[in-house]
Formats: C-alpha cells, sequence, structure tokens
C-alpha cells in the first residue's frame, strides 16, 4: 500500500489535535492519572509508561499505518488525552485512501463531558470525508464497554454488530485473552447529515463554556 497516514494540527474551538510526540509526556501522564474509574476496558498507560506510549505511536506512524494526535484543550494549553487515525485501507486503489478507523482515543476524567470528545471527532471525522474522500470511517470498542459504546454513538456512528474474538482484551487482568468487539461506522453518504448534528453539539458546548 502507497498511502501512508499523516495527520495535520487539526484545530477547533474546544479541542486542538496535534501531531502526538513526547512534547506532549508532561502534560498526558497528568491527564492519565486523573481518574482512571472510566478505564475499565481501554488501555490507558500509567504515569510512569506515557513515555514509552509515545515512542509506541510513533513507531506505528513510521509504518504509515496509524497518525496518532494529542488532544489539546484549548482553554488550558494542556494535553487531556490521545486519539488517532488508523488502519488504513486502499481497496480502488494502492494511493487513494478509501476507509480509515479511528481510534486509541482515551481521555482525562475531567475532560470527559466537556465537548471535547464531540469536537475532535468532528474534526477527524472532516478531515477524513472531505479532504482524504475516505466513504468510510470507522470505530470499534470492547462490546461490554456501555460507556465507551455510547460516546461512539452519540457522535452519529451507527452500530454494526458485534464480531467475536476479534482482538486481544485490554480490560485488567485478561492479559492473554480475546474480545469481542462492537464495531461502528459513518458513510460518506451519511456523514453531511452526521456534521450537522455534530456541528450543532459542539455549538452548545461552546455556548455553555462561554
Amino acid at each position: 500500500m502507497s498511502f501512508q497516514l499523516e495527520g495535520p494540527v487539526l484545530a477547533g474551538e474546544l479541542v486542538r489535535l496535534e501531531p502526538l510526540d513526547h512534547g506532549h509526556t508532561a502534560d498526558l501522564a497528568r491527564a492519565a492519572e486523573e481518574n482512571r474509574g472510566t478505564y475499565e476496558f481501554t488501555w490507558v498507560p500509567r504515569a510512569d509508561e506515557v513515555g514509552d506510549y509515545v515512542d509506541a505511536q510513533l513507531a506505528r506512524a513510521a509504518t504509515g499505518r496509524l497518525a496518532p494526535y494529542a488532544q489539546v484543550s484549548v482553554a488550558t494549553g494542556r494535553a487531556v488525552g490521545a486519539t488517532s487515525f488508523w488502519e488504513p485501507r486502499c481497496w480502488l486503489s494502492e494511493d487513494r485512501l478509501d476507509a480509515v478507523e479511528v481510534g486509541f482515543t482515551w481521555l482525562a476524567g475531567s475532560a470527559q463531558g466537556t465537548g471535547i470528545n464531540a469536537e475532535a471527532k468532528l474534526l477527524l471525522f472532516r478531515h477524513a470525508f472531505e479532504e482524504w474522500g475516505v466513504a468510510r470511517v470507522d470505530l470499534k470498542t470492547d462490546a461490554r464497554n456501555e460507556r465507551s459504546r455510547a460516546a461512539i454513538q452519540s457522535v452519529g456512528a451507527r452500530f454494526e454488530g458485534v464480531l467475536r474474538n476479534w482482538s486481544r482484551s485490554w480490560a485488567p487482568g485478561e492479559d492473554g485473552r480475546l474480545r469481542d468487539s462492537a464495531i461502528f461506522s459513518i458513510t460518506a453518504q451519511e456523514w453531511p447529515g452526521c456534521r450537522k448534528r455534530l456541528e450543532e453539539r459542539v455549538a452548545g458546548f461552546v455556548a455553555r463554556r462561554g
């Protein structure tokens, strides 16, 4: 595959998505330890693991199959989480992206429910559909993770089903086990309506902040 994922800075009113680098390490270490009660099914590095986490993400990025971001709060200027484009698929030609996944997403407890997730998804989806011209963006999570499933559906993605034994489990105490993954997607045909709803939702958060 010749297409290589590269993520430019994507700026909104609540969040700025910056290509991940070691300059984000201190902020992410603090963010990861705020409240780990929401990470039951999601692997999020501990503070002393963040440097290795960034190294691993940058190594994946070097393959062209991942474009990792730090989610930076516009209000504070601090990185409050991470997300990525990954799993590019070029079905019709080697140099045209047809589908991509948004994943490796986590947010500090204080950033959850603030509109940062909604606007980050708006920025990522808009870039994928309107700059890359993809036919599909997909997202997945542990099928047991009701919080994550609700968050994915809240940004307009459609539930497609559960793929059994689809990937490794990240749940504590489940090393060496596989998980069932709930799969969601947005298609190019659905994107205009999804974009409108996301823009309205983000505008609501911006108005409340102001």
